[in-house]
């Protein structure tokens, strides 16, 4: 009965994303691609000699290239991370990187991190001068967050297969969300040193919340509040670039 429900309530809520699109719809172009369109370009132009790419593990954001030297970091190692990456290393992106670098990466991974701090710093350290970095960043306040920091990782691996089915590899997972909001996080680049950091939010998340129409209608609204006025605290998640200074201040 309760998988009845919620698949109707799923439903209902996939037909009103494709009649509203401006109301329900993901936005276009989505952050997925705007991030995956902007670290493109600068392997193109720029030819990083190599990427690597935190919190990936076997899925990563990116393909394995000849451009390149694809390195993944992960606290877990699977079997595929061999196929997938030139060389995989185990450990917490907080911890010194071994590696100089031309890029770092990472996609919603951050939100995962205790101190972030130390993160950017080690990411920092181990980028090339001149070297880019580039983040997906789920955001701290929106009504999914808050919903995750509150059911906690063991109920949520009990709750994902009714009421997000297919997404029990990809979520469930502790999360920290230490300085996950684009403001502290841009603070934190720049305290480090990063340069030319550009924070942009993105309001859509409200599949999360599908599998109760009231609730998915509720938070789209709220969401189509917040960008309308710039409320970017309260953003679903936020892509993040910046940039190593080519030289640094002495």
């Amino acid at each position: 009965m309760l998988r009845q429900f919620i698949g109707a309530n799923r439903r209902c809520a996939k037909a009103m994303a494709a009649k509203w699109p401006g109301v329900f719809g993901a936005p276009s172009p989505s952050y997925l691609q705007s991030i995956k369109h902007r670290i493109d370009h600068i392997i193109d132009t720029e030819s990083p000699d190599s990427v690597l790419e935190a919190g990936g593990v076997d899925r990563p954001m990116i393909a394995r290239s000849d451009r390149f030297t694809f390195i993944g970091v992960d606290i877990d190692e699977r079997p595929d991370c061999s196929v997938l990456y030139d060389e995989f290393i185990v450990q917490s992106i907080e911890d010194p990187l071994q590696k100089e670098v031309g890029m770092v990466l990472s996609f919603t991974l951050m939100e995962h991190v205790p101190n972030n701090a130390k993160a950017v710093k080690s990411m920092f350290e181990s980028l090339k001068p001149g070297g880019t970095t580039h983040h997906y960043i789920p955001s701290k306040h929106h009504p999914y967050s808050l919903a995750l920091r509150a059911v906690g990782p063991m109920l949520q691996k009990k709750l994902i297969p009714h009421l997000r089915p297919g997404a029990e590899d990809v979520t469930g997972y502790p999360t920290f969300f230490d300085h996950c909001t684009p403001g502290q996080m841009e603070r934190l680049f720049k305290k480090q040193g990063f340069t030319d950091v550009e924070v942009r939010p993105y309001y859509r998340a409200n599949d999360y919340f599908a599998f109760f129409l009231p609730l998915y209608v509720a938070v789209s609204l709220f969401e189509n509040l917040c960008k309308a006025v710039g409320l970017r605290a309260f953003a679903s998640g936020f892509t993040l670039h910046a940039r190593k200074p080519a030289t640094l201040a002495s």
